[in-house]
């Protein structure tokens, strides 16, 4: 039976939109939902402030009367703008082991970024970095993390012989607490912090929205990584968006700002109990239960890991040793928490800088994943 795509138009379109990767990876161990909630806001043009700075299409693909796949097809006017390209991105992107399944979500992307003058089509990728990106390529036998998604081993099979190939390589690790941190760094940081005035801020969630922290972060954010492969530097209104929706999720006891003297943040580091196996138990829903699962393993009894979110120092400062500041308070936390390891956030493989920062420390490699991109 051919297969049919049918573009989301309901939110009872988008509600099963949302679900259907719970079906494909029913039973699935290392498959890590996203909270159900969130997914349908992000999702819907209405509560997502990056609807005004894109364009975006949802696609579900049926086959013998049953859903088979799903996609979003967006282009994300400013980094397009800033990156000086005519992509159509495809993210959310999920679908049986069929490869006439995998070629009509692909076309109706492809359909859609050629409506609109696109000459290029690159995924898995979301609204901005702070959504799902890339799908993974090697490392199909250990749980996802939180942020982190996992997918099956075909999809890249899939995207290969739809004619895309690599443009970028993410590379996680687990990298395993020590149980003191070492001398260096905690000499370092002292000498780093005297030599150019810098110090420790701590914040509460009050102070984050009435000092407009929120912004400060990603403010810092945006400067650090706007060089990154196809980074979206994110509008005012978005960066709202996104504390709103994370702020929630953080115990501020593992953030860790570094001020200069005059008060600027010029470094951060942002890391979180892991919610995987808390999520898992809900299957990404908060009712009736799955918020206890949560608030259980941020607050009461944290799982092993945490995940390591991001670290960033503002360009000004960089090569200057700052990151050791970042390391003695936040590995110190970690320490101080009874964590067992940590989870990185995806590390572009030619970025040695950040790679090198964990020399120090054991680690293990865990999971690539990448982003494949084709001409149309």
């Amino acid at each position: 039976m051919s297969v049919t795509i049918k573009k989301v138009e309901s939110k009872k379109d988008l509600k099963t939109f949302v679900k259907f990767p719970l079906e494909l990876y029913k039973g699935c161990p290392y498959y890590v939902p996203n909270i159900y909630i969130d997914e349908m806001s992000t999702l819907d043009p209405s509560k997502n402030p990056m609807s005004k700075y894109a364009k975006t299409a949802l696609f579900l693909a049926y086959k013998d009367g049953k859903v088979a796949g799903r996609v979003a097809a967006i282009i994300n006017e400013i980094a397009n703008r800033d990156w000086n390209h005519q992509e159509v991105r495809f993210g959310w992107i999920d679908f049986i082991d069929d490869k006439a399944v995998s070629k009509a979500l692909i076309e109706a992307v492809i359909a859609f970024g050629k409506e609109y003058g696109m000459t290029q089509i690159s995924g898995p990728l979301g609204f901005t970095d702070f959504d799902n990106e890339g799908c993974v390529v090697e490392g199909f036998d250990d749980i996802s993390s939180f942020f982190l998604k996992y997918n099956y081993s075909y999809y890249g099979e899939h995207f290969e012989a739809l004619g895309m190939a690599k443009v970028n390589d993410w590379l996680e690790y687990r990298i395993f607490v020590p149980e003191q941190l070492p001398e260096k760094v905690t000499r370092a940081a002292g000498l780093v912090a005297t030599r150019y005035q810098l110090h420790v801020r701590k914040i509460t969630k009050k102070e984050v929205k009435k000092e407009k922290y929120g912004q400060k972060i990603f403010d810092l954010i945006n400067r650090t990584y706007n060089a990154l492969f196809d980074f979206t530097v994110m509008p005012a209104d978005v960066i709202d968006h996104y504390v709103n929706t994370f702020l929630g999720l953080l115990d501020l006891k593992y953030v860790t700002l570094v001020e200069n003297n005059e008060g600027k943040l010029v470094g951060l580091a942002i890391c979180m109990p892991s919610l995987a196996h808390a999520v898992q138990k809900g299957n990404g829903y908060l009712l009736p239960l799955g918020w206890w699962h949560l608030v259980k393993s941020m607050y009461f009894k944290h799982e092993e890991g945490v995940e390591m979110l991001l670290i960033a120092v503002d360009p000004e400062y960089q090569n200057r040793g700052v990151h050791a500041i970042l390391f003695k308070e936040m590995i110190g936390n970690i320490i101080k928490g009874g964590f067992r390891y940590g989870e990185s956030n995806g590390e572009m493989e030619t970025n040695n800088k950040v790679q090198n920062l964990w020399g120090d420390y054991e680690k293990e490699f865990k999971r690539r994943r990448r982003v494949f991109s084709k001409q149309i």
